[in-house]
């Protein structure tokens, strides 16, 4: 990813942040109020000194004053009676995803999921035993359908991969529904750069016990070169155009240290949808949660406190493992026992 690109991802909308910052500050500043003075009166000796004095006076507020109701001669509310237009986001739970799915791109805002070394080394699952369906519990004229990716020139690329459902067949078979999809450039990214980063995910599990992922796409701006203006613009595929083509994906992953209550460690990443050499390092996609935040216009940590927060790449060393496609694909069928997965390093 291009540092233009980082830089407006990482920046959206910065500026706006800090005076947000500035005037949440402001209003919440404390302000001293002066002591309220307490009258005091001289007891003779003998005589215990009893609060028989009465409260000071509070003034009197007067009340406020009567606004005429007003009647609205409209109900802009009564179009309801012919439907809600939305937007409706089709949170669809599964075995091994939760997903929420944009009807105007036809690809998910986002799909979830849950990562355990338990999990993990389940083989009940057999790829080669698995195909791709479209959603049906998603409206005919809303959904991606399978003739969309047809010499599309690119993949229907998992959000959540199949390899991290092997633990049951059916589970497997739910990351095959096209509401789990989005079209990946295939050669550099979906089969590459994009299947290592997957790998890195499942390998977090030998150090933390419980893992959780959200991943989605993204459709950021780009500057013209002609007249320097930004402008989001991709593909669609389809006969007729019916898929968007994301210009970028992300991943938030929170790591759990299995404690209740415990720390998590947090790591946002943000690639392009695009051939990625496996040499660029893992952390040059590296991103605040913010971030991405701002760009989805979703929010993903709104309830983890600041002091369970750990940042994922102070905690361990966020570098990818290249293995070859074919011995990827064999682990997914089958004719490979399970095995552990390499540790991430730690960072000292």
């Amino acid at each position: 990813m291009s540092k233009s690109t980082l830089a407006i991802i990482a920046g959206i909308s910065a500026a706006a942040g800090s005076a947000a910052t500035a005037a949440i500050l402001t209003s919440r500043s404390q302000r001293k109020e002066p002591p309220i003075a307490t009258p005091t009166q001289e007891y003779p000796r003998g005589i215990a000194a009893t609060p028989t004095l009465p409260p000071p006076p509070v003034p009197a507020v007067p009340p406020a004053p009567l606004r005429k109701e007003i009647i609205a001669p409209v109900n802009p509310t009564g179009v309801f009676q012919y439907g809600f237009p939305g937007p409706i986001s089709d949170l669809r739970p599964n075995l091994s995803t939760t997903s929420s799915f944009d009807r105007r791109t036809r690809n998910p805002h986002w799909v979830a999921e849950h990562i355990t070394p338990a999990s993990l080394t389940a083989n009940n699952g057999n790829r080669s035993h698995s195909t791709f369906v479209e959603d049906e519990s998603v409206p005919e004229k809303f959904r991606a359908k399978l003739h969309d990716y047809f010499r599309s020139g690119y993949d229907r690329g998992h959000q959540v991969p199949a390899a991290d459902a092997k633990w049951s067949q059916d589970a497997m078979d739910q990351t095959f529904l096209l509401t789990n999809m989005c079209p990946q450039v295939g050669d550099g990214f979906n089969r590459d750069y994009w299947a290592h980063f997957e790998d890195f995910c499942r390998r977090l599990t030998n150090h933390y016990p419980s893992v959780r992922i959200i991943t989605g796409p993204l459709y950021l701006p780009r500057r013209d070169p002609e007249d320097g203006k930004w402008r989001v613009s991709y593909e669609v595929i389809g006969s007729p155009p019916n898929v968007a083509v994301p210009t970028h994906f992300y991943k938030v992953i929170f790591a759990e240290d299995g404690k209740t209550g415990g720390d998590v460690s947090l790591g946002a990443f943000v690639l392009p949808n695009a051939r990625i050499s496996n040499e660029k390092p893992l952390e040059s996609f590296e991103v605040p949660v913010e971030a991405i935040e701002r760009a989805s216009g979703l929010e993903f940590a709104s309830k983890l406190p600041a002091q369970r927060r750990k940042k994922l790449c102070k905690e361990i060393t966020c570098s990818l493992l290249v293995r070859d496609y074919a011995e990827r694909q064999k682990d997914l069928i089958g004719k490979t026992p399970p095995k552990k997965l390499p540790l991430p390093d730690r960072t000292s």
